[in-house]
């Protein structure tokens, strides 16, 4: 059995030479899909179709369905392959590879499993750790130090499918949701799934068997996971208001109303009542927290756009001794 250790830290090193070039289907939504696209196209692979989500009437179209028309691709709704008619004019161009670059809608099993050499997928986080489609969110969230990515070939269950390989990167003490992906597992990615490609079409892939008794899982991170308990500890209140930004965006209550808090740092005053405002300025509201204090920098009241505090300020007339979440 090949050592999941050594998939890890093997380098994202180039090959070249390797045949018979297969014919491709990226299955994707957002920027990242629409990076990887860009990629394979480069790397002088052979898409044959691209599913992306539906253009709402009236809306923008995803960026990843956009630059596949914009090449003259073949595009297919992602959730109009329940429709037999779509699934057989997919099937009709032949792809011997589902590509899965950020997708939110579980896809039916006919479509993983119908191309010759199936489907990989990306995530991102080290699995089994931290299954689910939150799973930046929670690494930060949980305070974890470190996490990374996943290319895997997904099975019946939910990020259960075998490994084919992993990167790990380092979760800084001040990275939020943002920086973590798109600083660091957003090009990883890309490269990391152009890897998994070549792999595969030099029959050097790797399928490891996922350790299930290590595995975790967490939910969506929505509205009801991100109010901030201004009686717990300033680590966790800072590591919660880092790991929902910018999405979904940690959150509290300011004179009865909602307001969410994004960019902050974590400061050493100890003195008042956890989320009591100890102190403002044009830059920051310093909270106090248990053990410490939320140095806050931008926050978006119910109903606004995102705030600098000096513009909350203003509008607002805080003061120092009132609270938040009361």
């Amino acid at each position: 059995m090949v050592d999941p250790l050594s998939i890890m830290k093997a380098p994202l090193t180039a090959v070249s030479g390797f045949g018979v070039t297969m014919r491709l289907a990226v299955i994707g939504q957002a920027p990242f899909g629409e990076a990887v696209l860009k990629r394979l196209l480069d790397d002088g692979e052979e898409v044959v179709a691209v599913s992306a989500p539906a253009t709402p009437d009236g809306g923008r179209p995803d960026p990843l369905r956009a630059s596949a028309e914009a090449q003259g691709l073949p595009v297919f709704g992602t959730r109009d392959f329940k429709s037999d008619d779509v699934f057989d004019a997919y099937m009709d161009l032949k792809p011997d590879l589902n590509v899965m670059a950020f997708v939110t809608d579980i896809l039916a099993e006919r479509v993983l499993f119908a191309p010759p050499k199936e489907t990989i997928q990306y995530h991102p986080s080290l699995l089994p750790k931290h299954r689910g489609a939150s799973a930046m969110n929670w690494a930060i969230i949980q305070g974890e130090t470190k996490t990374g990515l996943t290319i895997f070939w997904p099975d019946k269950g939910i990020d259960t499918g075998p490994i084919l390989l992993q990167r790990e990167v380092k979760i800084e003490p001040d990275d939020t949701l943002g920086s973590l992906y798109f600083g660091k597992l957003f090009e990883m990615g890309v490269e990391a799934i152009a890897e998994s490609v070549r792999l595969i079409n030099t029959g050097k892939a790797s399928r490891i068997p996922q350790d299930h008794a290590r595995a975790t899982y967490e939910g969506l991170c929505r509205d009801k996971e991100s109010v901030i308990d201004w009686s717990k500890s300033a680590q966790h209140v800072y590591d919660l208001v880092r790991g929902c930004n910018p999405q979904p965006g940690a959150h509290t209550t300011f004179r009865g109303e909602r307001l969410k808090i994004f960019d902050c740092s974590l400061g050493k005053v100890t003195e008042g009542a956890p989320g009591q405002v100890v102190s403002l300025s044009a830059e920051q509201i310093v909270v106090a927290l248990r053990g410490g204090s939320l140095l806050v920098r931008r926050v978006q009241p119910n109903g606004s756009t995102k705030l600098k505090v000096a513009d909350f300020v203003s509008k607002s007339t805080i003061e120092p001794g009132e609270f938040f979440g009361r």
